[in-house]
C-alpha cells in the first residue's frame, strides 16, 4: 500500500471519517486512493467518482468565473460594484471594529470588484467572532453547508446591505462574504444564472461533468452522506443524498455551494497550472491566472484573518503560501479548504495537485489533523 493509502485508511479505521478520496498528481502521474464507504453504515464502498459537497473549494471557481467577465470588459477590477449591486452603493462602517452596530461612519470609498476578488470588501469574518458587526453578519451569512436555508439573492443582498462593514473597503481581509457577493455579481453583470454561467464557461469545456449546485437523481448513488462530529468522538448525520443538494437552491452560493469529484477538481487545477488553457482552448488569460494565484495581502491584513490563514496570504478565491511554515507550505502554493471536510491545492512551481475529499465536517476554521497529514503525505511522497 502507498503512503497515501495508509494515511487515509488510518483515519477511516479510527472513525474520523466514513470514507475519503485522496488525489495527488504530478504532471501526468496521478495517484487516486478511495477508502472506506460513502456512508457510516457501510452500504456502498467509496469510489474515485464519488460525489462530495466541496464547500469553500467553490470559491476558486467563482473567482475564475468573475475574472472572465473582467477579461471581456463587462466589469473592471477598479469598478464600483454598485454599478451592478446598487444595494451596496452607500455602505456604512462601524467606527472601530469593537463599536456597536449603530456607531457608524460612511464608507470612505466605494467597494470595488477587486475588493470582492481579494476578499476585502469590509464584510466577512475576522479571527474574533464576538465583535458586534460580526454577530450581525451571522444573521445574514449563514452556514453554507445548508444551501436551502438561504433566501433569493436579491433578498440576501438587501439583508447584507443593512449590516455595517467591519472595516473600510480594501482595508482588511475578511473571510467568506466576498465570494457569495462575487456569485451575485456574476449573475447580475452577465444576465445569466450563476449555475448556467459556470457550466458554460468552465464545467462543460473542462469536462467537469459532475460539478454542479445540485445532484440529479441518477447520480445520487454516487453521492456521499455528510456527517459532523457530535462532540463525543462519534459522528452525527448532517445531510443525505436526497437532502440539501437534491434540487437547485434559491441562492447558488459562490462561496460554497458546489458538489464535485476529485477528477473534476483536477481538471480545474490543470487549467490553472497550464496558464488558463485547457483542451486547446483558452478559458482564462495568463494574467488572470497570475492574479488568482498571487498574494494580495499585507502582513497586517493577514494577521486580521490569522485564524483562517495561518500565516498564508490570499489570492483570488484561495490562499497563497508565503512562508515555508510546515513541510507542505511551498511559497506560491494555492488552494483552500472546505468546511465539509475537503481540501484542494496546486503548487505551480512543481506542477503538483493535491485534492482530499471527505464527508466529515470541520468544527472550526482550523484545518483538521487528517487534512494536515494528507498535505504532509502529498508533499513528501
Amino acid at each position: 500500500m502507498s503512503a497515501l493509502h495508509e494515511t487515509l485508511r488510518r483515519y477511516v479505521d479510527d472513525g474520523t471519517a466514513p470514507g475519503a478520496v485522496g488525489l495527488v498528481a504530478r504532471g501526468d502521474e496521478v495517484e487516486v486512493v478511495a477508502v472506506g464507504s460513502r456512508d457510516a453504515a457501510g452500504t456502498a464502498p467509496m469510489t474515485r467518482d464519488s460525489l462530495f459537497r466541496v464547500a469553500s473549494i467553490t470559491k476558486s471557481v467563482t473567482a475564475a468565473a468573475l475574472l472572465t467577465l473582467v477579461e471581456e470588459g463587462t466589469v473592471g477590477l477598479g469598478s464600483p460594484v454598485a454599478e451592478w449591486l446598487p444595494e451596496l452603493a452607500a455602505p456604512t462602517v462601524v467606527r472601530t471594529p469593537f463599536a456597536p452596530v449603530d456607531d457608524v461612519v460612511p464608507a470612505a470609498r466605494p467597494i470595488t470588484v477587486e475588493d470582492l476578488l481579494s476578499s476585502r470588501p469590509g464584510w466577512g469574518f475576522p479571527s474574533d467572532f464576538s465583535l458586534p458587526a460580526v454577530q450581525a453578519l451571522f444573521a445574514v451569512q449563514k452556514d453554507g453547508r445548508q444551501p436551502q436555508a438561504y433566501p433569493e439573492p436579491d433578498v440576501w443582498l438587501a439583508d447584507l446591505a443593512r449590516v455595517p462593514l467591519l472595516y473600510q473597503p480594501g482595508e482588511a481581509w475578511l473571510y467568506g462574504t466576498a465570494s457569495d457577493l462575487q456569485g451575485v455579481l456574476i449573475a447580475r453583470a452577465s444576465g445569466r444564472a450563476l449555475t448556467d454561467f459556470l457550466a458554460e464557461r468552465f464545467f462543460e469545456p473542462l469536462g467537469m461533468k459532475d460539478t454542479a449546485f445540485e445532484v440529479p437523481k441518477e447520480k445520487r448513488d454516487r453521492f456521499t452522506t455528510a456527517y459532523r462530529p457530535d462532540g463525543t468522538g462519534a459522528l452525527e448525520l448532517a445531510d443525505t443524498p436526497d437532502g440539501e443538494w437534491s434540487g437547485l437552491p434559491r441562492f447558488p452560493s459562490g462561496g460554497g455551494g458546489l458538489v464535485s469529484t476529485a477528477d473534476d477538481w483536477l481538471a480545474f487545477a490543470r487549467l490553472l497550472l497550464n496558464g488558463g488553457e485547457a483542451n486547446g482552448r483558452r478559458i482564462l488569460s495568463h494574467t488572470s491566472v497570475s492574479r488568482m494565484t498571487a498574494n494580495h495581502l499585507t502582513s497586517e491584513q493577514r494577521e486580521i484573518g490569522a485564524l483562517f490563514l495561518e500565516g498564508q496570504g490570499w489570492g483570488y478565491g484561495g490562499s497563497v503560501d508565503v512562508e515555508a511554515i510546515d513541510p507542505w507550505n511551498v511559497p506560491g502554493r494555492y488552494g483552500w479548504v472546505g468546511g465539509t471536510g475537503t481540501t484542494a491545492h496546486i503548487v505551480p512551481r512543481t506542477g503538483t495537485v493535491a485534492v482530499l475529499l471527505t464527508q466529515t465536517a470541520m468544527t472550526d476554521p482550523v484545518p483538521t489533523p487528517l487534512m494536515r497529514d494528507f498535505w504532509r503525505c502529498a508533499a513528501t511522497s
